[in-house]
């Protein structure tokens, strides 16, 4: 199981997501039923609610269709596992046709599909409805790799059926009080993520962006206010975009750096991080002057949305030092 990791950007189609309200409540009954280790996540409210619960979580997703027969026999097996994890693992739930730009960014092929995320980065899964016995194997192996990210959870040869952690780090929000849990920065949602997540799910980026800020002027130093506010500004940014004459653009133009900085916008968004590394990296190497600065300055800003001890980082910071040294 390799990880990778990955971002998202989008907006919501407000169409669809209206069409899917009434399973959006049926899921949020299932939810609170299930003391907050099953969610429904949106486009709007993945980078909160998925990626940046990860860093202390594990999430494992699961990509459905109302009309789609095999999730109907796989979603129950998902949840009731997810109930016996009493926390160790949230199932965060996907209506593919109600979040079209988010199940193109996870390149959904076929349902049901089931992959987790942890500490920010992507983990293959499976497709298909598994039998429960293939499904607790898989599982044991998201848990492996999350001891191995440095995420504070259970012996991955079997689930902690432990009343007190499904009603401590299981649910988003409340004090986690597993060993090693404030270590793994496990505590209490600051009201500056709820206010985040709150705005991002009525598509007000900028609101969550204050809100972030707002943390950070408390808490300079918070890594999770940092991560969100890099990524809002990247979903800003990327939502603005002509993709394709961006695109075309950079191709007329390689020494232009405003117009590769917004390809490498896009190639982050979409996941593909090297890429993006390697596109500034030669904007430096290739140019000088202003159009240098601005393209190791933006490098480094997209730095920020990645673990610093990222091997993609550690190589991208070793390239640029010896470009500009």
């Amino acid at each position: 199981m390799q990880p990778r990791d990955f971002s998202l950007y989008g907006a919501v189609d407000l169409g669809a997501r209206q069409a899917a309200a009434q399973r959006r409540q049926q899921a949020a009954e299932s939810a609170e039923a299930s003391g907050g280790t099953v969610i429904e996540v949106s486009e709007q409210t993945f980078n909160v609610d998925v990626v940046e619960r990860s860093r202390t979580v594990p999430v494992v997703l699961d990509l459905w269709a109302e009309w789609c027969g095999p999730c109907k026999q796989l979603s129950p097996v998902l949840e009731k596992l997810a109930a016996e994890g009493g926390g160790q693992w949230i199932l965060a739930k996907v209506d593919v046709d109600a979040n079209p730009q988010l199940s193109a960014a996870l390149q959904v092929q076929s349902i049901p599909m089931v992959m987790a995320v942890i500490g920010g980065q992507l983990v293959d899964g499976f497709l298909g409805a598994l039998p429960e016995a293939q499904v607790r194997q898989w599982l044991a192996q998201v848990l492996e790799v999350a001891e191995k990210l440095g995420l504070d959870v259970a012996p991955a040869n079997g689930f902690d059926d432990e009343p007190d952690d499904a009603a401590s780090g299981g649910r988003p929000g409340a004090p986690d009080a597993r060993p090693g849990a404030a270590r793994a920065g496990a505590a209490a949602m600051p009201p500056a993520y709820a206010a985040a997540r709150e705005a991002m799910e009525r598509g007000d980026l900028n609101a969550a962006a204050r809100a972030f800020e707002q943390e950070l002027a408390a808490s300079p130093d918070d890594p999770v206010a940092k991560t969100g506010l890099a990524q809002v500004n990247l979903i800003r940014r990327v939502s603005s975009y002509d993709q394709a004459r961006v695109r075309r653009d950079a191709a007329e133009h390689p020494g232009d750096a405003d117009a590769q900085i917004r390809v490498a916008d896009i190639d982050m968004a979409s996941g593909r991080i090297e890429e993006a590394f390697d596109r500034l990296l030669g904007v430096v190497r290739r140019t000088s002057g202003e159009e240098r600065n601005k393209a190791r300055a933006h490098l480094v800003s997209l730095f920020e949305l990645l673990p610093p001890r990222d091997p993609r980082v550690t190589k991208a910071r070793s390239t640029l030092s010896a470009l500009l040294f």
